[in-house]
């Protein structure tokens, strides 16, 4: 009974090794690196909660879902792949730019960086941001990229790390009512007691168009 037990045990790791063969694929190790841009130059987008996505298609293939590609703060993103030809979309109403449905051909071969030009309602240059004890200010110019976009809000942000956006700060003020052009605001930030005891100290400015689900932003400041 023991030689029989000992055979049966032996026919059973076989079969597992063998099932565990036919599922050990090979890993992508080709790099697909990019920046979303406009005439040449990265956008400054939210990069916290994978909140902007790209999307990668590959043709002739059974499986047709897209590979998702997750966009940081600088407009940068990476996937790992294998080589071929891809479709690089971005995603339906995801993103502060027109949505037109951004399509870029890319032929992978080992590793490829790109641009992925887009339209952005408005950029946000010129900014000036300052904070004291008692309060946020904020000197910048909204420049109107699509003619018949209209300001939601803008978003006067502090953060104690280097992810600054809507979701991730510790304080964050909205303002209506904006125009594009030169603008300065200031903020009461007071009574916050997580801008007063943090030991690092980011700041940020956001402008959300009207019809958009994210915001613009500007470059990060650091203030302590």
């Amino acid at each position: 009974m023991k030689i029989l037990s000992n055979i049966f045990s032996l026919l059973v790791l076989v079969v597992l090794f063998s099932g565990c063969g036919k599922d050990n694929y090979d890993a992508p190790d080709s790099r697909l690196t990019g920046t979303i841009t406009y005439n040449g130059e990265a956008l400054n987008l939210r990069g916290t909660g994978e909140a902007i996505q790209l999307q990668l298609f590959q043709d002739g293939y059974d499986k047709h879902d897209p590979i998702s590609v997750y966009v940081g703060q600088d407009g940068v993103f990476s996937a790992m792949l294998f080589d071929g030809e891809y479709k690089l979309v971005t995603r339906d109403g995801n993103g502060p730019w027109v949505n037109n449905r951004d399509t870029m051909v890319v032929n992978l071969k080992g590793s490829a960086d790109i641009k992925l030009e887009v339209t952005p309602y408005y950029l946000i240059k010129n900014e000036q941001i300052s904070v004291t004890e008692s309060a946020m200010t904020a000197s910048f110019t909204i420049e109107q990229i699509v003619p018949s976009a209209t300001i939601n809000k803008v978003m006067l942000i502090l953060s104690k790390t280097q992810f600054v956006d809507d979701v991730n700060n510790v304080f964050r003020q909205d303002i209506s009512d904006v125009k594009s052009g030169a603008v300065s605001f200031t903020a009461d930030i007071s009574g916050n007691t997580d801008v007063s005891n943090a030991k690092a100290l980011y700041a940020r400015v956001g402008v959300l168009a009207n019809g958009a689900d994210q915001a613009i932003y500007s470059s990060i400041v650091r203030i302590r």
